[in-house]
């Protein structure tokens, strides 16, 4: 059970390490500079986190909250969760391997190794590169960090609302959160609970909770497009179903065009680089797949930076 009891004492063993997590900025703007008929937008800008994603919260605890082995630690990922279990490896000294499948960016593989991490490459997508890392975790006995479906991760991520509702002083009336296997939106739901409105959205070509919902359950689906290297999970993790059954408002799905664009907006207008996993939320409002109501507050999770910035050019 991920609640807010355990995301407060994420948030207190989390502080035992005062120097690698970042307090990431809380940018609040007039609907009209965002061209959307609300009150005000909310940015958490968790892009400029700790390896560049909000998955450093997640996977610094994972860490502090298990004994690691002389063989370190181990994970598959599309790039940002690696690179948050490598930041966090080399911050504690520990060894770490990350598996990457082939769609994940040269930028994300650079990055790791730059962070010490052992990078392989393997399968054409995110479940294959999962599967070669739980094979090679049985024979080294490493400590295995999961991208989205531990309960320390999704925990740790949910220190991200706790984190906005202090800055602000309130939570906005509706959150909107990009959704891959689950991680985030699990632990932010959990902490908002029935507080505020938490929205899903997902590219079509990944539609990891969408499909759940509409099966009554976990179901795997295909994935590709934009932001398969980071919403690239095939299905829905356990955790986050099972918090976004109690907590969470709505699922909803943006085409590739749409988050291209939006990414490409942030860039031009705010100077904000962010990988296609981040624009969601904006995309989502400008292309009026979410029309909030004039008085409403919504608050977008700027979730990572990760990505080639020769291709905003």
């Amino acid at each position: 059970m991920i609640d807010r009891a355990a995301i407060s004492a994420a948030r207190q063993r989390l502080a035992s390490q005062p120097h690698f997590l970042r307090s990431t900025p809380l940018l609040r703007l007039p609907g009209a500079a965002l061209g959307v008929d609300c009150t005000e937008v909310w940015l958490k800008l968790e892009h400029l986190q700790v390896g560049g994603s909000f998955k450093a919260r997640g996977m610094l605890y994972r860490l502090l909250a298990n004994p690691v082995p002389d063989s370190g630690v181990i994970i598959a990922s599309g790039g940002n969760a690696g690179i948050a279990v490598a930041a966090a490896a080399q911050a504690l000294g520990v060894r770490c391997e990350v598996f990457v499948p082939e769609v994940s960016p040269e930028a994300k593989r650079a990055r790791l190794r730059a962070l010490g991490a052992e990078v392989v490459v393997t399968g054409a997508a995110y479940a294959q590169a999962y599967e070669a890392c739980v094979a090679r975790q049985q024979a080294t006995g490493a400590l295995q960090a999961h991208a989205y479906d531990q309960p320390e991760v999704v925990a740790g991520a949910g220190t991200l609302a706790l984190e906005l509702e202090e800055q602000a002083g309130h939570l906005p009336d509706t959150l909107l959160v990009s959704v891959g296997g689950g991680g985030l939106i699990g632990g932010v739901a959990a902490w908002v609970e029935s507080r505020a409105h938490v929205v899903s959205l997902e590219p079509e070509r990944a539609p990891t909770l969408h499909a759940a919902r509409a099966a009554g359950q976990p179901v795997d689906v295909a994935v590709s497009g934009i932001a398969a290297d980071s919403l690239g999970a095939k299905r829905i993790g356990a955790i986050a179903w099972e918090v976004s059954q109690r907590h969470m408002h709505d699922a909803l799905l943006l085409p590739d065009d749409a988050i291209r664009a939006a990414q490409l907006w942030l860039w031009r207008e705010l100077k904000l680089a962010v990988e296609p996993a981040a624009a969601l939320g904006l995309a989502a409002l400008q292309t009026g797949v979410y029309r909030p109501q004039p008085q409403e507050t919504v608050g977008l999770v700027l979730c990572g930076a990760n990505f080639d910035p020769a291709s905003l050019g």
